[in-house]
């Protein structure tokens, strides 16, 4: 580096420095959320500007003389050169999902401090450097999926493995966004129009952009943007007219078909032709809606009203979630921080679209920064409401009851004062029957974004922003469904290739015809049942997802710690190698805990047992309305048990068969030198 280079490190890194002494030390004064914000800022700036190009351009010594896999395979379907920017706003938008936007407000019953921590050094030093180093290996290896890599460097056995446990996981994220998806747009017409309208918009942007005018960015871009905020002024409109919003007002059951319909028809089509369009039109209104609440941040400066660390931090008896700081902090945060699905669309859609090799810079790292931010704007947003109100939202009724009378009790008596007449005077202003017990994370961050919103525009326009955030969430979520669908028929076709050669044909119109359809069944299957979830689905499937995502970042992480060692860099190895330890610890013990634990909160088989005492005692808790739900819930339970169990087992097994592989060939270097 020169010297202007080390001057600009340490002026960033003091005022980040600051800004996290700020919010660590600080105790009983008022705290502002912009110091969040700046540290944020600060610890982005430094990793995008150093660490990115230090494992750019110092490990895998990127250059743009060598021809990506998007010319060297180019073929008008999948393999695509496409713009950096719009290739940006594609990667953001599918790697962008619940995660973000539900895990950072669900971990912010513990407080600010762990969750803001964890958020921000995990995505910098861990979930980052996963994105690009993947991305930068699938483009390096033809565009190849994970599960091909890890078959390439740990052998056919740690590779069948691999996709194995790549594939069933991603089924239960797909699944689990996609419910995201159903919870915020059910009985939502102005939401649904609106998430209806992206779809031709973008194909429209397609068409135009790869065959009308060939790289025109700029003239899609503005029309993608008018017509985005059209159809935003129109969907109010419809939701208000009685005849139109009967139209678009569908019941959960009805949006989980739309859903895996549109998955389908996701994977199905030219990736040029909706796709890639519609992640970079969602990109507008994903990036422009998170850049106005941390300007609304710098504005308004929203006072900091969560504790840095709650008494559920210590004791582990939260109502949001049960369990300990560590391990069940990290997996409920999640994508915020790292998160194995994004190496799925690094070895997915990304690498075979990527123009030049120095673009994996802004798109990888870059990304993930992206979606680390946001994450950083929805715990400002959980934080920065009163705490009373946080925990109305987001704890169960059989936490704090069906009643607001009841809710602010219970509340109350956990140290966070709160009246009844608050919390029904705030159902009011956002327009919604009861605020109370929305579980799911959501919500809550539409509230908290709304909150922060008002005290800009006033109190009147609360409820335009609280259906704004609403829909800004659906839109978020739903761009990681058609890319994860596309790249499970990716993956299913590399399984089932070792078996049937004629399946790794991407161009084959029947196979990519079945492997949709397989893929998309799969996780509908997983919605469904989450759809009809006596406990609303997330509280059943959340911590399977947290689990499941993180295995996965553990055994792309560790996949990539073994290339780098069998391309002759293994004294870089800790770059990728220490992330990968961390994960693995935390999330192994994780995946245990939820299995065998004894509290029936937190294990799932013993929320089977004590389910089970209840059916035969005739004495069914009040959120199971029949002996039929009881004995679905119970297997679910056990399902839940059975997945962790083999996830755990098999990326346990993918990391005894990576450690072999790089013992065996440090010694071979070692014997030939």
């Amino acid at each position: 580096m020169k010297l202007k280079d080390y001057i600009l490190l340490g002026l960033v890194s003091l005022v980040g420095a600051f800004a996290f002494a700020v919010l660590a030390l600080s105790r009983g004064e008022r705290v502002g959320a912009v110091w969040v914000l700046i540290a944020a800022l600060c610890i982005y700036f430094i990793g995008y500007r150093f660490y990115s190009y230090f494992i750019a351009y110092r490990v895998f010594e990127v250059n743009d003389q060598n021809p990506t896999p998007a010319h060297r395979f180019y073929n008008k379907l999948d393999y695509v050169p496409t713009n950096k920017w719009v290739l940006f706003g594609h990667h953001f938008a599918s790697i962008s999902g619940a995660g973000p936007l539900v895990g950072p407000v669900l971990a912010a019953q513990m407080g600010y401090l762990p969750g803001t921590l964890w958020i921000l050094i995990g995505a910098v030093l861990a979930g980052c450097v996963q994105d690009m180093v993947v991305l930068i290996i699938s483009m390096r290896k033809g565009g190849r999926s994970l599960g091909q890599i890890a078959k390439e460097e740990l052998g056919s056995l740690g590779g069948l493995l691999s996709l194995i446990v790549i594939y069933t996981i991603l089924i239960i994220l797909l699944a689990v966004l996609a419910l995201v998806v159903v919870k915020a747009l059910a009985q939502s017409p102005w939401g649904t129009f609106s998430v209806f309208m992206t779809i031709p918009i973008a194909m429209l942007m397609g068409i135009y952009m790869w065959h009308i005018r060939p790289g025109a960015v700029l003239h899609a871009s503005l029309f993608g943007f008018l017509a985005l905020m059209i159809s935003l002024y129109i969907g109010r409109w419809i939701a208000t007219n009685p005849h139109t919003a009967k139209v678009f007002t569908l019941s959960e059951p009805q949006l989980a078909i739309a859903i895996v319909i549109y998955g389908f028809m996701a994977s199905v089509l030219p990736v040029w032709l909706l796709l890639a369009p519609r992640d970079y039109l969602s990109t507008f209104l994903k990036l422009g809606t998170v850049i106005l609440i941390a300007l609304g941040v710098f504005l308004v400066n929203p006072e900091i009203k969560m504790p840095a660390i709650t008494q559920f931090a210590i004791n582990g008896n939260g109502p949001v979630f049960k369990g300990d700081l560590f391990p069940f902090l990290f997996i409920t945060i999640a994508c915020g921080a790292v998160s194995g699905f994004h190496s799925l669309i690094s070895s997915g859609t990304s690498p075979k679209l990527i123009d030049k090799e120095s673009h994996v810079r802004l798109v990888g790292y870059g990304g993930m920064i992206g979606e680390s931010f946001v994450a950083i704007m929805a715990m400002i947003a959980a934080v920065s409401m009163e705490p009373g109100i946080y925990f109305a939202i987001n704890s169960p009724a059989s936490e704090i009851g069906k009643t607001v009378l009841e809710a602010s009790q219970k509340i109350s008596s956990w140290g966070f004062y709160i009246t009844p007449q608050e919390l029904e005077r705030l159902a009011r202003m956002v327009e919604e029957k009861t605020i109370l017990s929305r579980t799911g994370g959501a919500p809550a961050f539409a509230i908290g974004m709304a909150l922060i919103f008002a005290k800009i525009t006033g109190v009147s326009l609360l409820a335009f922003w609280y259906h704004f955030a609403i829909l800004f969430e659906a839109v978020f979520i739903l761009t990681t469904i058609d890319a994860g669908t596309r790249v499970g028929r990716y993956i299913l076709q590399d399984l089932l290739g070792n078996f049937l050669s004629s399946f790794r044909n991407y161009g084959d119109l029947k196979v990519n015809l079945i492997t949709s359809f397989i893929t998309v069944a799969s996780w509908g299957y997983f919605l469904y049942a989450g759809v009809v979830d006596p406990y609303g689905g997330i509280k059943t499937l959340w911590p399977l997802f947290g689990i499941a995502n993180q295995l996965l970042a553990t055994l792309a992480l560790t996949v990539a710690t073994v290339y780098i060692v069998n391309m002759g860099k293994g004294k870089y190895a800790w770059m990728t190698g220490l992330p990968a330890m961390l994960m693995s610890v935390n999330t192994i013990s994780a995946g245990i805990l939820k299995v065998v634990h004894p509290d029936k909160d937190i294990g799932f088989l013993a929320h089977a047992r004590w389910l089970s005492e209840k059916v035969s005692q005739g004495t069914l808790p009040p959120a199971i309305p029949s002996v039929n739900v009881a004995h679905k819930v119970i297997l679910g339970d056990y399902i839940n048990a059975v997945l962790a169990t083999i996830y755990v087992a098999l990326v346990s097994l993918v990391i005894f068969n990576a450690l072999y592989v790089i013992v065996k060939r440090l010694k071979l270097r070692e014997a030939t030198a």
